[in-house]
């Protein structure tokens, strides 16, 4: 099977293009705190998709259709379980009432941070798959080969997809932030001020060098994304378990285009109301997939369409069935 390792021009071609454009996002285009608006939300979220896109076009020349498919199955995948992740990041920045000027930094430092996990848990996770398979058996007269791994990320899948759908919306808003595991090592390590100094992570205050909320707020942010990879990243190792540079490629593109997406979400999220709904089907379809993945192989192309199929109808819900607006007690 091909894989990008056999290709260094597409590996150096994804790091050359994901260097300068962390370059330009945060020395040229965002180098003073601002107040992002729609407008430039929209364009960098164009443009992170273009890219994305573009890469994927690469890939699809290069090595073909089924690798091309892997990429994008993966890249909307993580896309779409992202979108739940902003969520929970439009709360931590209202709990800590984060300057809206500063967003954009806390979650570019957020976002650095999670391309190194992502690499710890791509990389290290594809080499346990392939240590997890067991001997070829056969059962009912057909022959199978079962991995260990898989089959439990598979069934935790199907167990998180059916809690999320079932999981009330109210129980986040009711969080304190201020005990995440993130903001307590902060804490642990630097004596923390209880004011904002601009964008800065850390100040002086008589004469005492100290951390800025902005820094906590940067810890909380870290944990809530190595939470969320525990869904995501098994959900992506269904795709594509054994090329770990599908994988981290399109998680990363994914990732990169997660802040413009997020001032978008923010101000539109009326539009994703049942996006919860769907995100639980797809982590049970891809869960199910890795159970039966020895017995019935579902292909990438399919797996897409699935994904993208379900995305598009739960955004069309979420407009046309609106959620209604609570009413002040």
């Amino acid at each position: 099977m091909d894989s990008l390792i056999n290709h260094p021009g597409i590996i150096a071609l994804f790091s050359v293009v994901v260097l300068i454009m962390l370059l330009l996002d945060l020395g040229i285009f965002n180098k003073n705190s601002h107040v992002v608006s729609n407008k430039e939300a929209l364009i960098w979220s164009v443009v992170w998709i273009s890219l994305s896109m573009g890469f994927s076009g690469v890939i699809y020349y290069f090595m073909g259709v089924e690798k091309f498919s892997q990429f994008q199955s993966a890249y909307w995948i993580e896309k779409a379980l992202s979108v739940d992740n902003l969520f929970v990041f439009i709360m931590v920045f209202g709990f800590f009432n984060v300057p809206k000027e500063n967003h954009h930094r806390v979650l570019f430092w957020g976002i650095i941070g999670a391309l190194l996990l992502r690499a710890v848990f791509i990389f290290s996770g594809v080499e346990l798959i392939k240590l997890t398979y067991l001997p070829v058996m056969t059962i009912f007269g057909r022959e199978m080969e079962i991995n260990v791994v898989l089959t439990l990320f598979g069934f935790f899948l199907v167990y998180a997809g059916i809690k999320s759908a079932f999981t009330e919306d109210d129980d986040d808003e009711e969080k304190d932030f201020s005990t995440s595991p993130g903001a307590r090592v902060i804490h642990r390590f630097f004596k923390v001020s209880k004011n904002y100094d601009k964008d800065h992570f850390f100040t002086i205050e008589n004469g005492i060098k100290m951390a800025t909320p902005m820094l906590v707020v940067v810890g909380v942010i870290e944990f809530t994304d190595l939470l969320f990879a525990v869904d995501s990243i098994p959900a992506i190792f269904a795709i594509a378990p054994d090329d770990p540079f599908i994988l981290y490629t399109s998680n990363i593109f994914a990732i990169l285009g997660l802040r413009s997406l997020y001032f978008l979400l923010a101000n539109f999220i009326h539009l994703f109301s049942k996006l919860k709904y769907g995100l639980a089907i797809i982590l049970a379809f891809i869960g199910v997939k890795m159970v039966i993945s020895p017995v019935y192989h579902i292909d990438s192309m399919h797996s897409l369409m699935v994904v993208g199929g379900v995305l598009v109808l739960s955004v069309l819900a979420s407009v046309i069935f609106p959620e209604k607006k609570k009413e002040q007690a």
